[in-house]
């Protein structure tokens, strides 16, 4: 036992340090692809109500794993939108995980038991599940599917069965299949193992295992639903026969095999194969995976029943992903990295056993004893395993590296897998967020050169059209995506941006009306449909959409503005200071929304909610901010001072304010500041007119 734990301690302290060093890289990196999705445009991670909805309404995050969106909720409250300490989190449960594979297998005295989980831990194909941050669902599953496993066999072990872990090991399967429904394997590797080390499997083993199976099906059953009714899993992509689907299993099989032993390249998007039933070499694939099987179970009495078990293990875990069920990235690709994160251990379990054998082989020949356990002081086991390690630990190294940011990340995708489509497209995203527009385009042109029916690349080119200018060809490609997908609500929004742009009002607000019929929750198409129905003098619907907006997105500056604005010229001038103190919590210190509001305020009775004290207040900090050097907010301080009475400040101040207004050539403005004097000088504030008129045609002058 004391051996025991010297090897533990080397083993895991090994799996520590050489983890940390592998995906310190990816500590630097940033949020990419569907970090969006998850992470940093969930809405759901922001309040407790979106914590409640996680694991209620299946709609509410990217995918319905409520453990896994429960852990960003965490996070974000921990480090908001710092992306290392997403990573870290991750790093750390994939170092946790290596570390119960060393524990698993050496329980079930697994030869190099402990040099299978080194390469686990530094195995560059699972950076993707590792340095990804969304694919924390995958590093966080895997933590409690093996714990899970390991509680199982605690259960099983021995004459008298410890139902305590029995439940322990029910409880952490659920965590499990709640952090990503791939862990609905383990009852198969609870059975897998079962048979391995017993001659048969008992009757009272298979009923104990039926929870476990049942609970795995329902979760199962609901995430491909999710899969086909949220994430649009649906479609020609999708629909392969039984015979096509088998075709595809037999090549993802060899293809994952072949990644584990030759781990390169590794991109993030892999070329999606043509599968066709009439081509006869396809057929190798699944007819040469099953001669292995057939060969390993012929050969059992003689190899044992380990090979067969780790090679079952490793195909069997892949089995639901995704020949047999339809998944969204099913559109881009048959395989990605993160897919076989958990099933690896079963092939590099086999080939660390395969080492380790040899090495007990080679001292038995020469008179030598060696542990069942890899020792990495052992020389043999060293010689063997340390070049390899290393060179692990450096395409690991350098793989976590393309997740530094999102150009980096497409970048690499595209070096090589030129034909990636997806990959131009969100290249393209990635540089129109930071104003690269004519290059934006060029990337979306080439998705659509590759797939002109990509409805997103149209939609994505039109915005970046748009963004240099050109609406009419914006409009044109808008129009080419909902041809493409008439429910397509971002199109239809972004079309009715470019119609309102070009003063169609009415076919705006059609596509707007389009856009929040499709997508309800869209608040910034409420937004916009109610500016066009306010431009169309529509005020009760327009405040309809701009309230449903402000609902929607309680943060959205703007909309609180827009909702402002109409709520003064409906004469609701309380509502609308509520409005403008939303912007001014959403927006501190902005001298603009502080100079709307102190006018309100000035220019408004008592009895309909002015208050000539604070509007003093927030009129001289708007002059503060500018440097009193915008005649406007200068203007708003007389209309103040007279509103609390201070009339000779008020005359000195609109006189400065005229001045400066002059001296800008700002003619309009010195009329109305001329007209404003004339009222101080006999003792008399300026009010608002009916319906907010004056302060719409002072925005209309150049306040806004």
């Amino acid at each position: 036992m004391k051996e025991s734990w010297k090897t533990v301690g080397r083993g895991g302290a090994l799996i520590v340090l050489l983890t940390a060093v592998a995906y310190y890289p990816a500590l630097r990196g940033g949020f990419v692809f569907d970090d969006s999705e998850s992470v940093t445009g969930n809405r759901s991670l922001r309040t407790l109500e979106g914590l409640r909805r996680i694991w209620v309404d299946p709609h509410a995050s990217f995918q319905y794993y409520p453990l896994t969106y429960t852990s960003f909720w965490v996070e974000y409250h921990l480090w908001g939108l710092r992306p290392a300490g997403y990573h870290a989190v991750n790093i750390l449960l994939h170092t946790s995980n290596a570390l119960l594979v060393g524990l698993l297998l050496a329980r079930l005295a697994v030869p190099g038991a402990w040099l299978a989980a080194l390469l686990f831990a530094v195995h560059p194909v699972h950076v993707e599940s590792v340095a990804w941050i969304s694919e924390l669902k995958n590093v966080l599953s895997a933590f409690f599917y093996l714990n899970s496993l390991l509680a199982y066999l605690r259960f099983a072990d021995g004459p008298k069965r410890r139902w305590g872990f029995y439940a322990l090991s029910f409880a952490l399967f659920l965590c499990a299949l709640l952090g990503k429904t791939s862990a609905v394997s383990m009852p198969f590797a609870v059975l897998l193992v079962l048979w391995w080390k017993q001659e048969r499997i008992k009757g009272e083993d298979a009923l104990a295992l039926i929870p476990f199976f049942l609970a795995g099906a329902a979760l199962g059953l609901l995430t491909a639903w999710v899969e086909v009714h949220y994430r649009g899993a649906h479609g020609p992509q999708w629909q392969l026969s039984m015979l096509e689907r088998c075709l595809v299993a037999g090549r993802v099989v060899w293809f994952y095999a072949g990644k584990l032993l030759w781990p390169h390249p590794l991109m993030i998007v892999y070329p999606r194969w043509q599968i066709n039933t009439a081509a006869w070499w396809q057929y190798l694939y699944p007819c040469a995976a099953g001669a292995v099987i057939l060969a390993l179970g012929l050969c059992r009495k003689r190899l044992g029943k380990a090979p067969l078990a780790a090679v079952l293990f490793f195909a069997g875990s892949l089995a639901p992903i995704p020949a047999f069920i339809n998944v969204g990235f099913m559109r881009y690709s048959y395989v990605a990295d993160h897919w076989q994160y958990l099933s690896s251990i079963g092939l590099i379990a086999l080939a660390a056993a395969c080492v380790e054998n040899l090495v007990q082989e080679k001292f038995a020949a020469t008179g030598s004893s060696h542990a069942n356990t890899w020792q990495p002081g052992h020389n043999m086991s060293r010689a063997l395993a340390v070049p390899l390690l290393l060179v692990l630990v450096g395409l690991t190294w350098q793989q976590a590296g393309i997740y530094r940011d999102l150009e980096t990340f497409w970048g690499d995708t595209l070096a090589k897998n030129p034909g990636a489509w997806m990959a131009h497209n969100n290249l393209g995203a990635a540089l129109a967020s930071h104003g690269k527009l004519s290059e934006a385009t060029a990337e979306y042109a080439a998705a659509l050169r590759i797939n002109p029916d990509f409805a997103e690349a149209h939609n994505n080119l039109g915005l970046a059209l748009a963004g240099q200018g050109r609406l009419a060809e914006a409009t044109a490609e808008y129009t080419a995506a909902l041809r493409l997908e008439p429910d397509f609500a971002e199109a239809h929004y972004n079309l009715g941006n470019a119609l309102l742009q070009r003063g169609n009002l009415t076919e705006a607000a059609q596509h707007f009306e389009q856009a929040v019929r499709i997508k309800p929750d869209y608040a910034e198409a409420h937004s916009n449909l109610g500016n066009a129905l306010l431009q169309r003098g529509n005020l009760t619907e327009a405040v309809q959409h701009f309230e449903q907006a402000v609902r929607i997105k309680p943060d959205y500056a703007e909309m609180h503005y827009n909702l402002a604005v109409v709520l003064i010229r409906q004469g609701n001038v309380r509502e609308a200071v509520r409005q403008y103190e939303q912007v001014m919590r959403i927006k501190p210190d902005s001298a603009e929304v502080e100079n709307n509001l102190a006018w309100l305020l000035a220019t408004s009775t008592l009895a309909d909610g002015g208050d000539p004290v604070r509007a003093v207040a927030l009129a001289q900090h708007a002059c503060e901010l500018t440097g009193n050097r915008v005649p406007r907010h200068i203007d708003t301080l007389a209309a103040a001072y007279a509103a609390a009475g201070r009339f000779s400040e008020a005359i000195a101040t609109a006189q400065k304010a005229i001045e400066l207004a002059r001296s800008t050539g700002q003619t309009q403005l010195v009329r109305e500041i001329e007209n404003r004097l004339q009222l101080y000088r006999d003792g008399r504030s300026y009010r608002l007119s009916a319906g907010g008129k004056n302060l719409q045609e002072r925005e209309a002058s150049g306040q806004r």
